[in-house]
């Protein structure tokens, strides 16, 4: 061990600085104070963002008229169609309206029977989507009708119920399937201008549509996601499946069969629309019911 001397340091000094260093050599570097952890606080979740609240659906309004229209296209139905179609809603229809058929051939129609115009180069039903066609040429009210349908009692409430709201069937398979919520474009009510995309949508690719979908109310209801109603459904009624009870059907090939045995239809009270979808056809039809009732 080095002995350290310091100039003119005394003995004394010199005891009290070695104890001094010694002690500090010894001592026990003091040791920092332990931490209290501190919680951290928990990250706060980014909040799921909110779903877009749909725009309020308001349908154009109408202005008083009413029309009663209907599509004949090709030689499917002769012009009989129509005009027994258009005797049974003078019939049962007391409000002022006007029965316009679209079609490419008004040779047999009745006199009173206004004619327009079909504005697609298109088969059969795929005429359908015209209806919702911005410039279709009417303004006002429309309650579109197959031909293959029956009416037997007043139906003034096709034009009274929800009114300025898209009204549609509820597909016949609602026989089948509870709640079934497609749609049967049979009947339906619009007002001129209504989910003009119908047609719009339809008219720049029609091919494409067409190819897709099996029929115009698959294109229909593919289209309207929301602004709709259905119809209270004892109000228009399948013939064969919820009148007839779904009977057998004799030899015919498809297109001219009618029913194996004659039989009459279950009518319910609030009932006045009967529906031929597929067979068979009214004319086809020997059921005394339909033969009174077909005219």
């Amino acid at each position: 061990m080095v002995k350290k001397y310091v100039e003119g340091e005394t003995k004394e000094q010199r005891k009290a600085r070695k104890a001094k260093e010694k002690a500090q050599k010894n001592a026990v570097p003091p040791q920092p104070l332990p931490q209290k952890s501190v919680p951290q606080p928990k990250p706060i979740p980014n909040p799921k963002p909110k779903k877009e609240a749909k725009p309020p659906y308001n349908p154009p309004l109408h202005d008083g008229n009413l029309f009663v229209c209907c599509l004949k296209y090709g030689d499917k139905y002769g012009p009989e169609y129509v005009n027994k179609l258009y005797n049974q809603v003078t019939k049962h229809l007391t409000l002022d309206h006007t029965f316009v058929c679209f079609t490419e051939n008004s040779a047999g129609l009745d006199n009173n029977i206004e004619v327009m115009p079909l504005k697609l180069n298109v088969t059969g039903w795929w005429h359908k989507p015209m209806m919702f066609a911005p410039d279709l040429g009417l303004r006002g009210t429309i309650l579109f009708l197959d031909l293959d349908l029956i009416i037997f009692d007043n139906m003034d409430r096709l034009f009274t119920y929800r009114p300025n709201e898209f009204c549609v069937i509820r597909d016949f398979n609602r026989f089948v399937i509870k709640d079934y919520n497609k749609f049967n474009s049979s009947v339906f009510r619009l007002n001129t201008g209504d989910h003009p995309y119908v047609y719009t949508d339809f008219a720049k690719h029609p091919d494409d549509a067409i190819r897709r979908w099996q029929g115009d109310q698959d294109w229909l209801r593919h289209k309207v996601k929301h602004g709709y109603n259905f119809w209270p459904d004892e109000w228009i009624q399948s013939y064969k499946w919820e009148m007839r009870g779904r009977p057998k059907f004799d030899s015919k090939p498809r297109g001219e069969r009618d029913f194996k045995d004659i039989g009459d239809p279950k009518i319910k009270p609030d009932t006045f629309m009967a529906v031929f979808h597929g067979d068979p056809n009214p004319h086809n039809c020997k059921d005394p019911w339909v033969i009174d009732n077909w005219k």
